[in-house]
């Protein structure tokens, strides 16, 4: 009896210690939540990419100072990317409104890059009326850095079978160091843009 009670509590303490680690602390009740608030706590680097041009990711934000707001986006997408679209059409009129175009800028990273090659991203950024000077949308070819830079932004992407994708979204702040600071999910945006002012 004593032994079985002995083991009980064992377990027990497992599973609360199990519990306390996957919900940092009982402060998150998802894995998602708790992802996003150790973001918060300790802004991430981005691991090394390169976009379609050979620039390197980290080194093309570093470039202007401007902290970026990055989400990840394909263009045959009628449903998370219209809504990520919405989002940053929003964001884009709030940085024209408040003239702060020269501290946070937008960027839209493809997965797709067999079909969202450079004329393909600019066509979609045509029709959703984006300001170079503002939004730019771009892919990473590699795959490998690819596959990197989507688990660090922590975006999962399925392919459905059918050609397209199954995938996450959010908002993701990096600072002008090239540092993931802050995740939003869809229709964040206005607190998004707070953190990302609040970073300068």
């Amino acid at each position: 009896m004593h032994r079985t009670l002995a083991a009980v509590a064992v377990i027990v303490a497992c599973a609360a210690a199990a519990l306390w680690t996957a919900t940092d602390g009982l402060s998150a009740l998802t894995s998602e939540t708790a992802r996003r608030l150790a973001v918060a706590r300790e802004p991430l680097p981005l691991p090394r990419a390169h976009l379609a041009d050979g620039r390197e990711l980290g080194a093309a934000i570093r470039a202007d100072g401007r902290v970026v707001l990055v989400d990840f986006i394909y263009t045959q997408c009628e449903s998370l990317c219209t809504a990520l679209g919405s989002d940053y059409q929003q964001l884009q009129r709030e940085l024209r409104r408040q003239g702060l175009g020269d501290r946070v800028r937008l960027l839209s990273l493809s997965f797709d890059p067999e079909r969202d090659d450079p004329p393909t991203l600019a066509r979609h950024q045509q029709r959703l009326r984006a300001d170079p000077a503002l939004w730019q949308a771009d892919t990473i070819p590699d795959p490998r850095e690819r596959t990197a830079l989507l688990s660090a932004f922590g975006i999962v992407v399925v392919p459905d079978g059918r050609g397209d994708f199954v995938h996450n979204a959010a908002i993701h702040v990096v600072d002008s160091q090239g540092r993931l600071r802050r995740i939003h999910g869809l229709g964040g945006w206005r607190q998004a843009l707070a953190d990302a002012l609040a970073l300068r």
